[in-house]
């Protein structure tokens, strides 16, 4: 299928029905993020000659699932957003703030960026059965290192988003980009999970 007859379909179901697209859209580019990630991981692993771990499918669910439900999130900041900081004004005959430009980078970045990633670390912690001191030493390990890898790559992208792409498509935008951001959050993820098993381990076997 071409790229113009997928943007089409996109279109079309987006004007049918925009919470339902943006949240397929958004599980779908996120699972795909952790796929990349665990096919690093598996190579990787290989090439260390470690034991090689098995796919894990549910993994990549609940990355989907945290996509699936954070895009039409998204997608609603967007429009506030949108309509928070107007980029042209009939006044300036159309031409486009760049101080609104740059206002909305700046509120996305200090509001969302810390909001998404704060709700990515708490999902994950519960929907892989951790408990409250798991998830809180998952927010004490990941948190800041994240958010300032976060503030180091988004801005850039958030303001070609901004500044070129129409509304309907800044959630697959960012999900495209958010690929490579999804593999990164889910090797930190998963070495954080790994860490966490193997203190719970010898824990138990201290108390034994």
């Amino acid at each position: 299928m071409s790229t113009l007859a997928v943007t089409r379909v996109y279109t079309e179901s987006f004007n049918k029905s925009p919470k339902a697209t943006l949240a397929i859209v958004g599980g779908g580019f996120n699972a795909l993020g952790d796929f990349v990630a665990q096919s690093y991981q598996n190579t990787y692993a290989r090439k260390e000659h470690e034991p090689q771990p098995h796919y894990d499918y549910v993994r990549t669910l609940r990355f989907f699932c945290f996509g699936f439900c954070i895009s039409p999130l998204i997608g609603k900041w967007n429009a506030f957003l949108e309509s928070r900081f107007p980029l042209r004004a009939l006044s300036a005959g159309g031409r486009v703030s760049f101080m609104s430009l740059g206002k909305r980078v700046a509120c996305d970045q200090l509001i969302m960026a810390p909001t998404g990633l704060a709700l990515f670390l708490g999902s994950m912690g519960v929907m892989e059965g951790r408990n409250k001191s798991q998830i809180r030493q998952k927010y004490e390990d990941l948190f800041v290192p994240a958010l300032v890898t976060n503030w180091q790559v988004w801005p850039i992208a958030q303001l070609i988003n901004f500044r070129f792409m129409p509304l309907p498509y800044r959630v697959p935008f960012q999900s495209t980009c958010g690929v490579f951001w999804t593999l990164y959050l889910s090797i930190i993820n998963s070495r954080e999970d790994q860490k966490q098993d193997t203190e719970s381990e010898l824990r138990k076997t201290i108390g034994r």
